[in-house]
């Protein structure tokens, strides 16, 4: 008897089933979501995203759909390039791929890719990650799109890390994503643990756990499989009670108790792994040596492959596979092979082989790959590396490791290029002539290694290798004399070692960068012109930049860039540019910075070299920006970020920074709509510094417009605070301003003081980026004597002015910027200087409206927000000054921009002085009115508020955190349409509102 799996409808998953569905309903309307599906071997994921997949389909989606495998930890992107090839002749997926080059590396006739000797290394993998989002979003803009990429506990790190970056980058497209792994295969050091956590914490991104079927539901579904009659009530609850809820080990013992002559279920063998070897023995022996081929094979295993790794002739061979079909062991898997029904009977066959058959059946299968037209399909390569690993052939595991990492390298999947190159390395000693053998010296194996290591992220292990590959070179030349072809390569390994050195972000590694960049500029020849010289020199000059000399940072750029036309490489030249560009704007000479930085710009883009058009981006944005020609800045970081994120390159060096800067344009030129589109883009619960930085960006517009996302986005970001490569300057600055909207004085003093002393460089002490912060803090000093003035308080206003003097101090020295003397301060930067000024004039009780229209000057009408700021104070200055009128002019234009821009926190300024000097057009409310509209809670902390407690001493008394009586005290502020907590207080006052609640 042949057991007949149901295809009907799906038994105890109904909770699982909805939660899916209501996946796709998100993704239809425009919200990309993604599920990670798990449970233990056989409980039913397949099943059940196999419904969900029909399920879509009917409903008009694309479905990709693509499976990882046992060797697919090192076959890059194997599931995609399965989910790709399987949908590529559907007319809109082959229109998408037509223009996404790197996607098509993945397909049988992709092509050769990219040079790998180009050494512009680092990008294809961003360049495959931007090619999948947009193929995505291409499509999803035609119809939904279901991406399914089952069995993630076998995938390749690259596939692991694009199912992260989907994750986190699609936002509002109609997309949703579907992972599946085994619970049962995750051990503590299992590499898709931290993914998994990492994605958990994402708020697009569902877990659906698989339990056990419950014992009904198994029973219906065993009696769904078997035919009429077939089972009686004894036997079907032995094998529920035998199967403890797995849906796969249930239906395998329904199979063996219903084959052939009834038997005992109590001699059904006792595991699975048995009980499966159990049916298979029942088969004849050519359906047994099929099956043990096709189980060697690996993945979905190809019909011709199997049939010639069998070694049964065609007739006998057709006859094996029905066989195994019909007693659905193998299932048909497109129009050229087979899959085993489930990895697990895949398992049990493999682990069932005698040594010496493994061993030759992994040799037969060697064979049959080293065929070139096999080889030239993707992922080939890497399959051979692993048979010819078990069948103990090293030469052969040699030649094919390395030609599987050139192809992990050019389909953009380094952690898999380096893998290869260093199992490759391990090998060298092991084979005959392994140079020969290669194509390639061991140093330039070593040096491809590094690289590759380097472009995963683990720039440390990279500076390892290759400091020690720099060291046995070096001995060798010593020793044996060296040629111009070793001179290249030594040159090329110590620009590399100098340039990740320089990424480590740590000053004895700087030191080091600059001395090893030096010694491969003096050891490398001059002549005949070469890239890697050239290369050399701009590095090195480079090294002298972050080292803040100067002088021979130009002369050594100016030189590179000489040696770069020489050797007619342009990406070079393109980079030297930059550097020079970079140096002319320290210098204060930012018309001759616009100029290099255009010409750079525009060389990066001829030459296709994406990294320098980035950074070449970044600087010239970054120039307009400080000029203040917003408009230009913006069109320029607009253009990158297009760039950036059309080619994978969003949160790479520079890619990620055009994008912070095209936001902060709009936020400055007061385009907020969009510039809070653009930050909402920017993720909040974030997982890498690089996302903590966008995340603080994104504060700017949330707290100016005092966004419930402030709260989260600093729990998110706090974890990153002490973490390499992020100090939290730009939050910390923007966090105090958010405290001091609320009226906490306190909490944006301990804020801004943080954000202070991060900029506080001995011996040099302040630079320009400590005038914000330094200002924000002297407003809180001048709210404070202004109140403790108002009170009588003579020495706290005493108190206040001292500290409010230091802190004007600070801020003057920022702008006078010691460390560079050269450098010419923006009108942004002037305008914050400004700002401290006439704050420092406040707080000493000469609230002096010609200090704030200072203030207006030097910001220029380009910034509006801070126009809009500078005019609030200042019509409250005229105000005090008895000038009524033009007091009431200045809120009036304050008053239309903050609505223009939702800038709430201002507006609720804006109405406190228009109440208090009977200028413009507050909105007058009964302050009970307004008290009915708080909650109980929001009553009890207001309570607090007008007691005087800071928000410490609030969430203490009321046993609530710190950041939860932050929110609170931000909503009360919005109920009341209180500007501060001292107006809040006042009207808390009025309304009695002032018993103490329960609480120490």
């Amino acid at each position: 008897m042949v057991l007949r799996v149901s295809a009907g409808r799906m038994v105890g998953r109904d909770d699982e089933l909805g939660r899916l569905l209501t996946l796709l309903d998100d993704a239809e309307a425009g919200r990309s979501v993604a599920a990670l599906v798990s449970g233990d071997a056989g409980v039913g994921k397949s099943r059940l995203v196999a419904e969900i997949s029909q399920l879509a389909a009917g409903r008009g989606f694309t479905v990709l759909s693509g499976q990882c495998a046992e060797l697919g930890d090192s076959v890059p992107y194997l599931p995609l390039a399965d989910a790709l090839r399987g949908a590529a002749q559907a007319t809109g997926v082959r229109d998408a791929l037509r223009s996404r080059p790197a996607l098509r590396l993945l397909l049988p006739e992709g092509g050769e890719g990219p040079a790998i000797d180009s050494d512009r290394s680092g990008l294809a993998r961003q360049q495959m990650f931007g090619g999948a989002l947009g193929l995505l979003a291409e499509l999803a803009a035609a119809a939904p799109v279901l991406l399914v990429l089952e069995d993630l506990h076998w995938a390749d790190g690259s596939t692991r890390d694009l199912v992260t970056f989907l994750s986190r980058m699609l936002h509002r497209e109609r997309v949703a994503l579907i992972g599946t792994y085994r619970t049962d295969d995750l051990h503590r050091r299992h590499p898709l643990r931290p993914v998994v956590a990492e994605l958990k914490r994402l708020p697009s991104v569902i877990s659906v756990d698989l339990a056990p079927l419950d014992p009904s539901a198994l029973a219906e579904h065993l009696m769904a499989t078997a035919a009429p009659g077939r089972i009686d009530a004894t036997e079907l609850n032995d094998i529920v009670a035998r199967a403890e809820g797995n849906a796969y080990y249930a239906e395998e013992l329904l199979a063996a108790s219903l084959m052939g002559d009834p038997v005992e279920t109590n001699v059904l063998p006792a595991g699975l792994a048995s009980l499966l070897l159990s049916r298979v023995e029942q088969l004849s022996d050519a359906t047994q040596q099929v099956l043990r081929a096709a189980a060697v094979a690996g993945r979905k295993a190809d019909d011709e492959l199997v049939r010639a790794a069998s070694g049964l002739q065609a007739a006998e061979y057709e006859g094996a596979v029905r066989e195994a079909v019909t007693h659905q062991l193998l299932v048909p898997a497109g129009t050229e092979g087979y899959v085993f029904r489930h990895a697990l009977l895949r398992e049990a066959v493999y682990a069932d082989l005698l040594p010496g058959e493994r061993t030759r059946l992994h040799a037969t299968m060697s064979s049959l790959l080293s065929e070139e037209q096999r080889l030239a399909v993707p992922g080939t390569a890497a399959e051979l590396a692993q048979h010819c690993l078990a069948s103990h052939d090293i030469p052969g595991a040699f030649a094919a490791s390395v030609r599987a990492g050139q192809e992990a390298e050019r389909l953009g999947a380094p952690a898999e290029a380096h893998r290869h190159y260093d199992q490759a390395l391990a090998l060298w000693e092991r084979v005959a002539e392994p140079e020969a053998t290669a194509g390639l010296a061991r140093g330039k194996l070593g040096l491809l290694s590094a690289t590759n290591a380097a472009d995963s992220g683990d720039i440390e292990h990279a500076v390892y290798l290759l400091r020690r590959l720099r060291h046995l070179l070096a001995n060798q030349a010593a020793e044996a004399g060296q040629d111009a072809q070793d001179a290249s390569l030594i040159s090329r390994i110590g620009e590399r070692l100098a340039f990740y050195l320089m990424l480590l972000d740590d000053h004895k590694a700087y030191i080091e960068a600059a001395e090893v960049a030096q010694a491969t500029v003096e050891a490398t020849p001059a002549e005949p012109p070469t890239w890697q010289y050239a290369r050399a020199i701009a590095t090195y000059a480079n090294t002298l930049v972050g080292q803040d000399d100067y002088t021979l940072a130009r002369e050594l750029a100016e030189r590179g860039l000489a040696a770069a036309r020489a050797a007619g490489a342009a990406w070079v030249q393109a980079d030297a540019l930059v550097t020079l560009g970079f140096l002319s704007n320290r210098e204060g000479r930012n018309d001759e910075a616009i100029e290099l930085l255009t010409e750079a710009h525009e060389q990066a883009r001829e030459a296709k070299v994406l990294g320098v058009e980035l950074r070449a981006a970044y600087h010239l944005a970054r120039a307009h920006l400080e000029r203040g020609d917003l408009t230009v800045g913006g069109a320029i970081a607009y253009e990158g970020t297009r760039r950036a994120n059309q080619t994978g390159l969003g949160l790479a060096p520079f890619g990620l920074d055009v994008q912070h800067l095209h936001f902060q344009c709009h936020f400055a030129d007061g385009k907020w709509d969009h510039a809070q589109e653009i930050a909402d883009g920017f993720p909040v619960r974030v997982t890498s510094a690089a996302e903590a930085y966008l995340s603080s960006m994104a504060l700017f517009i949330d707290v100016a417009r005092d966004n419930p996302a402030v709260a989260e986005r600093r729990a998110w970001i706090e974890p990153f605070w002490m973490s390499q490569g992020f100090d939290g300057f730009i939050a910390r600055g923007l966090l105090a301003e958010h405290a001091l909207w609320q009226g906490d004085t306190e909490q944006a003093l301990a804020d801004a003081g943080i954000a202070i002393d991060l900029v506080n460089e001995p011996p040099w002490e302040f630079n320009p980026s400590a005038i914000r912060p330094a200002t924000i803090a002297l407003s809180a000093r001048a709210d404070r004597a202004v109140q403790a003035r108002a009170a009588g308080d003579d020495d706290t206003v005493s108190a206040e002015l001292a500290a409010a003097a230091d802190l004007l101090q600070i801020a003057r020295e920022g702008a006078a910027f010691p460390k560079r003397p050269k450098f010419i301060l923006g009108p942004e930067g002037r305008g914050w200087l400004a700002r401290a000024e006439a704050e420092y004039r406040r707080a000493s009780g000469e609230n002096d409206p010609q200090a704030w229209q200072a203030v207006l000057d030097e910001f220029g009408p380009a910034y509006a927000y801070e126009t809009a700021r500078a005019q609030w104070r200042l019509a409250e200055a005229l105000a005090e000054a008895g000038r009524r009128d033009e007091a009431a002019e200045q809120w009036r234009q304050a008053a239309q921009t903050a609505d223009r821009l939702g800038a709430r926190p201002l507006r609720r300024a804006l109405d406190d002085l228009a109440r208090r000097a009977r200028i413009g057009t507050a909105e007058q409310r009964g302050d009970g009115e307004i008290l009915a509209a708080l909650t109980s809670r929001e009553r009890e902390v207001l309570r607090l508020i007008a007691a005087g407690r800071s928000n410490r001493e609030i969430a203490s008394v009321l046993f609530i955190a710190p950041k939860t009586a932050s929110v609170h005290v931000s909503n009360i502020l919005g109920k009341l349409g209180a500007a501060s907590r001292t107006e809040a207080a006042a009207i808390a006052h009025r309304e009695g509102l002032t018993s103490q609640p329960s609480g120490r």
